[in-house]
């Protein structure tokens, strides 16, 4: 039996709003995945060396601040300095569609906006990790 999808719950920057990180942890949790959540306040460095140490499937970074043209680039920069481009990188929060388009360009995965249905989003991270894991 493979082991569970393990998650990574990331708040990056200043942004001290974690309602939504929390309740998103919360549904992956129940639908049987294994979540980390990190807490507020982290830095992208903080973040990738996370998941190296709890070998994660799954970084799920929830962004409030407006920052996610800075902080997605520098997760996904990190991640391929440490060989680790096999991690899905995915998120959400308020993030305009056209910067979405061009942070998925870069090989983030599918950003969700507030209001999306929980369900969308756990069948997005069980496709791509069972993806990533026959690519291996």
């Amino acid at each position: 039996m493979s082991r569970p999808i393990r998650v990574l719950i990331a708040k990056v920057g200043l942004d001290g709003h974690d309602r939504g990180a929390k309740v998103i942890a919360s549904f992956l949790r129940d639908a049987g995945m294994e979540v980390i959540y990190t807490g507020l306040r982290q830095t992208p460095e903080m973040v990738v060396n996370a998941a190296l140490q709890e070998d994660v499937d799954v970084i799920g970074v929830s962004i409030l601040s407006g920052a996610h043209m800075t902080v997605f680039p520098k997760i996904m920069n990190l991640l391929k300095e440490k060989d680790m481009m096999n991690v899905l990188v995915t998120g959400g929060g308020i993030i305009p569609a056209a910067d979405m388009k061009k942070l998925m360009e870069t090989g983030v995965g599918n950003l969700f906006p507030p209001g999306t249905d929980t369900k969308e989003i756990i069948h997005y991270i069980q496709e791509e990790v069972a993806k990533r894991r026959k690519g291996n």
